[in-house]
């Protein structure tokens, strides 16, 4: 591919954003590291700092929190940003067939194989650097994430819910705030865990409609493939799924009118994410998708407002 193809800006990528004013030789790192588009650091930060917030519920909020709150947004840049290099290491050749994902920058050339696994890495020693940091339950809670990382990218091979997988990753920094907060489990922050997991597969649903025709044609799965024209419905009633879950979690430690209340501003804008899809439509399945960085601020509004004002 020549440098004129290199150059240009991969489909769903920031437009004009920082990494494009990077230098050049740089540039295909961040790329690969997606920090071209950063709601991926939002999506899995935010489970992280909805632990926090939910464990606050409980325990009250103390400045601990915010060292836990500022390592897991390190740890979410630099754990997304390795995610994604290994993805496409796998998907390399599976990604120049796709229109969205052909110029990234293993499946364009841009940079070798080996360069890429030097830079996966080096992300990996920021995230075990941030994991030092954790107590032991909660590192022993991270390091199981591994298996679940090293096994995504296969996944779009062998089943229709490759986002159920993405889901159980995504959102495992859930398991590992809660547990650094509190030093323990329980069944409350598992069905917590459950509701924010159907939240991903909803929403990554809702991203997949972008590639159905590509993923169709060289056999690549996805609920939004499995869905086809249900997926309004099928998305609806997962993310309905992921509500009552959330609310029974928060029920469990609090009351039942108080659980409503607090996802009532996380449940507008999961009504109105179904109300304003549209499958057929690419670019607004993106800004759809994009939009659940708002949702998450939301929940960790709700949950936040309550333990620091103690207003319900």
């Amino acid at each position: 591919m020549n440098k004129t193809n290199q150059d240009k800006i991969i489909k769903d990528s920031t437009q004009g954003g920082w990494v494009e004013h990077m230098p050049e030789g740089l540039r295909p790192y961040l790329r690969l590291s997606r920090y071209d588009r950063p709601i991926g650091f939002w999506l899995l930060a935010l489970p992280g700092w909805i632990g926090l917030a939910f464990a606050a519920l409980t325990e009250g909020f103390t400045r601990a929190d915010i060292k836990w709150a500022v390592l897991i947004g390190i740890g979410a840049v630099a754990m997304r940003g390795a995610g994604c290099t290994y993805n496409d290491i796998v998907d390399r050749d599976l990604d120049r067939r796709v229109e969205r994902t052909a110029l990234r920058p293993l499946a364009a050339g841009t940079i070798s194989v080996r360069s890429a696994w030097v830079w996966l890495a080096l992300q990996c020693l920021v995230g075990l650097v941030v994991l030092a940091f954790f107590p032991r339950l909660s590192q022993i809670i991270a390091v199981l994430s591994v298996a679940l990382v090293a096994a995504y990218p296969f996944m779009k091979r062998i089943t229709y819910w490759p986002q159920a997988w993405l889901g159980l990753t995504f959102n495992w920094a859930v398991l590992v705030a809660y547990t650094a907060k509190t030093g323990q489990v329980s069944l409350p922050l598992f069905l917590l865990y459950a509701g924010l997991v159907f939240w991903t597969i909803g929403y990554d649903t809702i991203y997949a409609c972008q590639d159905v025709e590509d993923d169709a044609m060289i056999g690549v799965k996805s609920t939004a493939r499995l869905f086809g024209e249900k997926t309004r419905f099928w998305t609806g009633a997962i993310y309905t799924l992921s509500l009552l879950l959330i609310i029974i979690s928060i029920a469990l430690v609090s009351t039942i009118p108080k659980a409503f209340l607090l996802v009532v501003p996380f449940t507008m804008h999961i009504v109105w994410q179904i109300w304003k899809f549209d499958g057929d439509n690419g670019k607004e399945s993106l800004n759809i998708f994009k939009s659940n960085r708002t949702a998450g601020l939301f929940l960790i509004l709700g949950l936040a407002i309550s333990s620091l004002a103690n207003l319900l």
